[in-house]
């Protein structure tokens, strides 16, 4: 499996982002990930970053149930609630760290603001591809 990242001449570049992703192969298509743990339980009531970490772990498992990694994610869009300046530095902060302390890997993303989620204290979810070996 091949991925290519394409930083485009003429558009700006941004640490852990890329505009365009090429993949060769299949593909997983990851529903949207919550921050709820296996019981349903949501993690981090209130607080974006523990959320976010959270939404990126639960991201992790579900690509690994198909034997893929976060650097195989191409693309993922990104559903925030009440998206302001001050939400997005939390979100990056918290992205920055999803990992175990590392950043999530660069793909393709589209950052969405929405007013409210599926479930009444959720503030963040995430839906992605990823290119299969």
């Amino acid at each position: 499996m091949a991925i290519k990242h394409i930083q485009p001449r003429g558009l700006f570049t941004a640490k852990g982002m890329s505009h365009v992703v090429v993949s060769e192969g299949r593909l997983a298509h990851i529903a949207g990930q919550g921050a709820y743990d296996e019981h349903f339980t949501l993690i981090g009531a209130g607080d974006y970053v523990a959320q976010t970490i959270q939404a990126y772990q639960n991201l992790r498992q579900a690509l690994a149930a198909v034997g893929a990694r976060p650097e195989q994610v191409v693309s993922s869009t990104i559903y925030l609630v009440g998206l302001n300046a001050q939400v997005t530095e939390q979100f990056v902060s918290a992205m920055n760290q999803a990992l175990d302390g590392k950043p999530f890997p660069a793909h393709a993303s589209t950052l969405v603001g929405v007013s409210q989620l599926a479930y009444p204290d959720m503030l963040v979810e995430i839906s992605a591809v990823a290119a299969l070996d």
